[in-house]
């Protein structure tokens, strides 16, 4: 199943895709795709209703699409989780996974527009595979139990400005990654029955049309079931969070590419995941 939020920002419909231009409607079933639907019986008789083909289609086609899940309670990224990327960045393969937050308020639409902040020279987008978790995740025993825990997946940008990141990080990097917007989700959430292997799924990035990065899950550092086994040893991963999982080689910081301006188009695709595309625009004072 692949879920939607369709609709103005703060009105979206749960929505199931269908199509293009079509969805199945899903109100039925809850008021919104929530960490509280996911982790719910609700869930599971959604998915069947929409694999028996038993909801009516209702027409999307022009409309907005939200993020894929509402008021995630935790953003939690993994940095340097691709070797090629670390080597770009000049900085040391991690030993352990390195985390840090985003403001969960930066996670936006599939196509909304990413705001470039006053005083930012150097943003940049990062094309990552999302984890949206399931059910609650503490202290879990080993790897092999972790996918059980995860609801779907999405495709996700962690747009990042590197001179808050660096520059004025005191330290720590949520400042670059925790602007308004940094973090356009989607256009889908993909249930777990459609992605039998989250570590086989090509993932590029376009800036204007031209390519930028091009990988595979498989490059990961840290896979999927480990970062949420090691997660779950330090916090308690609840329904709805979202997991960043990394970025492969090919983004702004390198040096082979500018960074973003107003008016660029980012476009981000994972296989199986659906396609984003967002303009670059300033950010309103």
């Amino acid at each position: 199943m692949r879920l939607m939020r369709v609709g103005p920002v703060g009105a979206e419909r749960p929505t199931a895709w269908a199509g293009p231009g079509l969805g199945y409607d899903l109100s039925e079933f809850t008021d919104d795709i929530d960490g509280e639907f996911l982790a719910s019986d609700r869930f599971l008789a959604a998915q069947a209703a929409v694999r028996a083909g038993r909801l009516p289609e209702v027409n999307i086609a022009g409309q907005r699409v939200g993020a894929p899940i509402a008021r995630p309670q935790a953003v939690v990224c993994v940095g340097l989780n691709y070797a090629d990327h670390a080597a770009e960045a000049n900085l040391p393969l991690p030993k352990d996974p390195v985390i840090f937050y985003k403001a969960r308020r930066t996670v936006v639409g599939a196509n909304d527009d990413i705001l470039i902040p006053p005083g930012a020279q150097r943003a940049g987008w990062e094309v990552g595979l999302g984890v949206v978790i399931g059910r609650r995740a503490r202290y879990l025993e080993s790897p092999e139990e972790a996918l059980d825990y995860v609801a779907g997946y999405a495709v996700s940008n962690d747009v990042s400005e590197r001179d808050f990141q660096f520059n004025h990080s005191g330290g720590q990097w949520s400042k670059g990654k925790s602007c308004e917007t940094f973090n356009p989700l989607g256009p889908w959430l993909v249930t777990v029955d459609e992605v039998p292997d989250p570590q086989r799924l090509g993932l590029r990035s376009f800036v204007n049309g031209e390519p930028r990065q091009d990988s595979t899950t498989a490059e990961m550092v840290f896979g999927v079931a480990e970062l949420i086994h090691h997660l779950s040893q330090y916090t308690v991963l609840e329904p709805g969070d979202l997991i960043n999982t990394g970025t492969p080689a090919g983004v702004a910081q390198s040096g082979r590419f500018p960074y973003l301006k107003p008016g660029d188009v980012v476009e981000l695709e994972v296989d199986g995941l659906g396609r984003q595309r967002s303009r670059c625009r300033p950010a309103p004072l």
